[in-house]
């Protein structure tokens, strides 16, 4: 079938500054804001926490990721499949939030004794539990915002930078918090669940056009239009889809993998008085705020280069932090490489979404983005997360580095020679507008998917910008 989908009348890409004016914009960044303060403080700090609170080894820390990633790696198609029958209702976004909210007393009361009786064991149950509100449900979280963006009318990279500002944030009060306890980070956590509920439960969803104005009209068709196991069979044999799945096996995967253990890494060649977990929260916090102001402009480069183009400038740097941590080990050196993240990041979180709506369905786009990216992601770090943890201990991480690296490598170039280019599938007037359109020039469309992949229903459905 061609890429040519119905004809329909162009509509121009949402600016920076129309977003500001809409209220539902900051409420959405707010979202953003609560949910990645836990993630930050759940991922900064978990590996010191694993290692000098719970006592545990490198190969038990090393299989809480595992089992994250595989709880994970589970509920993706469910969860996909789910939310894009449930197009804008808040029902699983509000569990995520529950299980967040539970972090601290999970933590106190349960985490901690079942470690101490076996830390294999509370490997297990912690990984259950961190996956429900984190790995897995990040899926949630992203899919819902990107959706509604597209609904409401604003630039999804802009609102997500609220994550990148919660993640500086978080990174650096939560030096505090763990210079003072330890244990509270995880409180921290609850408490920051607590005021994303209260945010869920206030934020406008369109339901009927009358209500949300012309922008809810598309967002209206597109959850009534029926989503079929058919229509997700089509997208699992889409070529652009399997390559972009074999690029985040490979680089999202292990760039988790690798920032793991990085802080333990990092802590050997820290000298002087300062907690090196305390040093490594404000370098985080500043490669997070330079992030945040990165993904300002990052659309804007994406519209100009290409999703797919972004996704290879994301595994180019992803291949120089971790070469560069092998092989150039100076304090200074290895906060120069983490602060490459600050590039890093949004280069891959805008042209993920943005390749997934210009490129497949938008009908399915939380099922792409679940098994497209986290599933994919999920199985790497499933995959890597174990092997390079008992790595770690056979032969250090210098060495280990560098196998990362030649698989880093080896996968970004298998995926690129795979996946398509997406440019002609841009959105009309992006040249610095910053949208993430479709295949059609309207956004997104529900009637032929992108790439060749027909849709099971013949009838139009335009997710508009």
């Amino acid at each position: 079938m061609s890429d040519a989908a119905p004809a329909t009348t162009p509509v121009t890409a949402p600016s920076a500054r129309s977003s500001l004016t809409k209220g539902s914009f900051w409420n959405y960044g707010g979202l953003f804001f609560f949910y990645f303060a836990i993630w930050q403080l759940a991922f900064t700090f978990l590996p010191r926490w694993l290692e000098t609170e719970a006592g545990m080894g490198s190969g038990a820390r090393g299989l809480v990721s595992s089992v994250m990633a595989l709880t994970a790696f589970c509920l993706q198609p469910f969860y996909g499949y789910i939310q894009d029958r449930l197009g804008l209702r808040k029902h699983l976004f509000a569990f995520v939030v529950l299980m967040g909210a539970l972090t601290g007393p999970f933590f106190a009361f349960v985490f901690v004794p079942v470690a101490q009786a076996n830390e294999y064991l509370g490997a297990v149950v912690g990984g259950i539990f961190l996956s429900l509100s984190l790995n897995a449900g990040v899926g949630i979280v992203e899919a819902f915002n990107e959706r509604s963006s597209r609904a409401l009318g604003f630039e999804y990279g802009h609102v997500r930078l609220f994550g990148s500002v919660a993640g500086a944030l978080a990174s650096l009060v939560g030096g505090f918090i763990w210079a003072s306890d330890p244990d509270n980070v995880w409180w921290a956590g609850s408490f920051s669940a607590v005021v994303l509920g209260v945010l869920l439960l206030v934020a406008r969803t369109p339901r009927t056009p009358q209500a949300a104005g012309a922008d809810a009209t598309a967002a209206a068709e597109e959850a009534r239009s029926r989503v079929s196991m058919a229509t997700v069979k089509q997208l699992l044999t889409n070529r652009s889809f399997v390559g972009f799945m074999v690029l985040m096996f490979g680089t999202a995967a292990l760039y988790d993998v690798f920032d793991q253990q990085f802080p333990n890494y990092f802590a050997r060649f820290v000298t002087g008085d300062i907690d090196p977990q305390v040093l490594f929260s404000r370098i985080v916090f500043v490669q997070i705020l330079a992030e945040a102001l990165i993904m300002v402009v990052t659309p804007f480069i994406i519209n100009r280069i290409g999703a797919k183009n972004g996704l290879m400038i994301f595994g180019a740097i992803l291949v120089v932090r971790v070469l560069g941590s092998a092989l150039f080990t100076d304090t200074s050196m290895l906060i120069l490489w983490r602060l490459l993240a600050a590039v890093e990041m949004p280069f891959m979180l805008i042209s993920v979404m943005k390749y997934i709506t210009r490129m497949f369905d938008v009908r399915i786009s939380a099922t792409a983005y679940m098994i497209g990216f986290n599933m994919a992601k999920q199985v790497g770090i499933v995959v890597f997360s174990a092997v390079f943890g008992f790595a770690y201990d056979a032969i250090g991480f210098g060495n280990t580095y560098l196998i990362m690296t030649v698989v880093i490598v080896a996968v970004t170039v298998a995926a690129a020679l795979i996946m398509r280019d997406d440019r002609r599938h841009a959105l009309p007037g992006t040249d610095g507008a910053g949208g993430s359109g479709g295949a059609d020039g309207t956004g997104g469309s529900g009637g032929p998917a992108r790439d060749d992949v027909p849709v099971a229903s013949a009838d139009p459905v335009v997710s508009g910008r």
